[in-house]
């Protein structure tokens, strides 16, 4: 009973270490207009890279830097946020701390810059010679990609919308949205109707349970399921082999 509870206190502490984490990075979005840049930023360079076919080394080097410059700018909001803190009027030394905050973003920005030209420079021209062809993509890469773009997409929802929290709240439900991506993936993956028609169900029940213990209402729940289905059937006809 007691490794029950143990079990239960620390799953509890984990869960909500998480949403704080999440809820950091949501409020940077609504607050910061280059993070919301760079979240976007992200999303599109995750759509092209699967356009393109660019190698798996070539993707970790860019999404490396890609978090990197995203990490970068997330630092600095919090270094200025701080320095307002501590020195509320005008300071030299205030200004100093965020002007170097504000250039480590610049040097991230600019190194990723330059290697994400670097390495889609062969690509466009092979384009500008021969033509743009759509790379097609397995499993695994779908399923990595569809569950970060849906992702991205409700946390800059809800960065404009300016309501609710990440794991809890507001337009959309990004509960339900993960969850109908994961079975839009089952659907195209396994192509079995009983495991399509229990993964729904489940789904669904995610879904249906935000609406039970008033986290959502039925409209935000509504949309996370289309969000989450509707990006996740668009990227599998778009870019799925199988």
């Amino acid at each position: 009973m007691n490794f029950f509870r143990f079990l239960y206190y620390f799953l509890r502490k984990y869960y909500d270490s998480i949403n704080y984490a999440i809820e950091g990075i949501l409020h940077a979005a609504k607050t910061q207009s280059h993070v919301r840049f760079h979240l976007t930023a992200a999303c599109f360079l995750l759509l092209l890279c699967f356009t393109i076919g660019i190698s798996p080394s070539e993707f970790v080097i860019l999404t490396t830097l890609a978090t990197m410059v995203i990490i970068a700018e997330m630092l600095n909001s919090a270094i200025e946020v701080t320095v307002d803190i501590a020195s509320p009027e005008h300071s030299e030394m205030a200004r100093i701390a965020k002007d170097i905050a504000a250039g480590a973003v610049l040097v991230a920005a600019a190194s990723a810059a330059i290697m994400a030209f670097l390495i889609f420079y062969p690509y466009f021209h092979y384009f500008l010679e021969y033509g743009i062809v759509i790379a097609q993509h397995g499993v695994v890469d779908l399923i990595f990609g569809t569950t970060i773009i849906v992702l991205i997409i409700v946390i800059m929802m809800k960065a404009y919308v300016g309501k609710g929290h990440p794991l809890r709240g507001g337009l959309p439900s990004g509960h339900s949205a993960i969850a109908f991506t994961w079975w839009v993936n089952v659907v195209f993956i396994f192509k079995n109707d009983l495991l399509t028609i229990i993964v729904f169900v489940i789904a669904l029940s995610i879904a249906v349970s935000r609406v039970v213990r008033k986290i959502h209402s039925v409209y935000e729940v509504c949309v996370g399921i289309v969000v989450g289905t509707s990006i996740t059937w668009g990227l599998y006809h778009i870019f799925f082999k199988g």
